[in-house]
């Protein structure tokens, strides 16, 4: 099982989501890119990933060019920009999907407390949303 997972800069909700639907299955292949890549993953991202047991620290962000010839079983877009802008694949694409969330990292907050809050309030929207489409599309087909 191939999952391609696609973000505006791969830098939080892509990496989050990689590094949640990883652990779930050691055995997916799960990768994840952007529409345009930052240069690195967001260090409130890592951190709040490390908060929940994951460790996405060594992640770094791929342009979706790099993906665009290869076969996917899933490719799931996780922000509007994503969606809106995803190129077309020459290699065959199974399903896809659209798990939209808000960008942490362009929020408006006056401290980092309430930065954090905001990250960690994305992370746990992703991880129950890709936990439940683990549970009813992919469990059982890899792991056991």
């Amino acid at each position: 099982m191939k999952i391609l997972i696609l973000c505006t800069g791969n830098s939080c909700r892509s990496q989050m989501a990689h590094g949640f639907l990883q652990s779930f299955c050691p055995d997916i292949e799960v990768f994840s890119a952007g529409i345009k890549p930052t240069e690195r993953v967001n260090q409130m991202a890592i951190e709040v990933m490390k908060e929940a047991g994951i460790d996405i620290s060594g992640h770094e962000p791929h342009n979706v060019s790099e993906y665009l010839d290869a076969s996917w079983d899933y490719v799931i877009t996780v922000c509007g920009g994503a969606k809106e802008n995803c190129p077309a694949f020459s290699g065959m694409v199974k399903h896809r999907r659209h798990f939209g969330f808000d960008d942490p990292s362009t929020a408006d907050l006056l401290d980092l407390q309430q930065t954090m809050g905001e990250f960690r309030r994305v992370r746990d929207e992703i991880k129950a949303r890709f936990y439940s489409f683990y549970l009813t599309g992919l469990c059982g087909k890899e792991c056991s």
